[in-house]
């Protein structure tokens, strides 16, 4: 609900005001300012408005945050949690990344998993290697690593 009407464009308020009107809108711009007790944090209201599951793994940054609140400020303390939220994210997602793609490999044993194929090195003329053509015995053909396999 806005409280404001039309006064909240500044073409409506210079266009003229009734004296009833610069009082309500005096009133209104004092309302806007905080006190020194404000903004008030109701920990209930954040328990009812966040489920089990986002509170527990939400707790240890939080109790850091508890922490480092009176040390460094409430604005510096919420942006360092929020910064190392997203790095341990982060660090999560690429150490995931490397354990899935070292040991779900594409090899003969799976049909899944990820197929790394390496390119021949780019050999130019003039280069002492100009042909290149690598020596290949006729079985290497599609072998997904079975020749080394110890069976």
């Amino acid at each position: 609900m806005s409280l404001e009407t039309e006064l909240c464009r500044e073409r409506e308020r210079l266009r003229g005001m009734t004296d009833e009107e610069r009082r309500w809108r005096a009133q209104w711009v004092k309302d806007q300012i905080l006190s020194d007790c404000e903004p008030v944090e109701v920990c209930e209201l954040q328990r009812e408005l966040t489920n089990p599951i986002k509170r527990f793994y939400r707790a240890p940054l939080n109790a850091v945050y508890k922490i480092l609140k009176p040390v460094i400020g409430a604005n510096a303390a919420m942006w360092t949690r929020y910064c190392t939220s997203k790095f341990l994210m982060g660090l999560a997602l690429i150490y995931g990344g490397t354990y899935y793609f070292k040991y779900n490999a594409n090899d003969w044993t799976r049909k899944g998993g990820w197929r790394v194929v390496p390119n021949r090195p780019g050999v130019y003329p003039g280069d002492p290697e100009f042909p290149y053509c690598p020596k290949r015995s006729p079985n290497e053909y599609a072998n997904r690593g079975f020749d080394q396999s110890p069976i």
